[in-house]
């Protein structure tokens, strides 16, 4: 049996993360985060990121056929973007959304994700380790399939 192939996409402003609003997002940056889902691994994994829209909906439509799972952190288009949500749902396998701050608590403009409607589950609040957390249970939401 061959290992599972796991696309974790991250949204807008993402690689700025150490730096911008860290009171929020803490001071990891993206290319540890990488580093931590890289050593944590279990089979093949693609590490995206892009500030443009288009460019995550086109990582989302090629994650079809080719990953058997996909964990996005949609970041600030988890709240308005219909073109991503919609690629989502023509993914068709399991996704797992994910967010570093806990949305819920946030101010009213970031506490909604419409991603949710595509999402088979939702990570939030847990930092930038939640990244692994989503990476094990993605791997245990695809054994459970099997």
């Amino acid at each position: 049996m061959t290992a599972p192939t796991i696309h974790i996409v991250n949204g807008p402003n993402l690689n700025t993360l150490g730096v911008r609003e860290p009171e929020i997002y803490g001071r990891t940056t993206l290319a540890e985060i990488e580093g931590w889902c890289r050593d944590a691994a279990r089979g093949p994994i693609e590490f995206m990121q892009s500030n443009l829209e288009g460019e995550i909906v086109n990582m989302l439509q090629a994650a079809r056929g080719t990953a058997d799972g996909v964990i996005i952190n949609p970041a600030g288009y988890s709240f308005y973007s219909v073109a991503v949500l919609d690629a989502l749902k023509f993914y068709g396998g399991p996704v797992i959304e994910l967010h570093i701050s806990n949305i819920h608590a946030r101010d009213a403009d970031h506490r909604h994700s419409i991603m949710s409607k595509a999402a088979t589950a939702v990570i939030a609040g847990l930092g930038a380790r939640g990244y692994v957390t989503a990476l094990n249970a993605m791997y245990d939401l695809l054994e459970a399939r099997r």
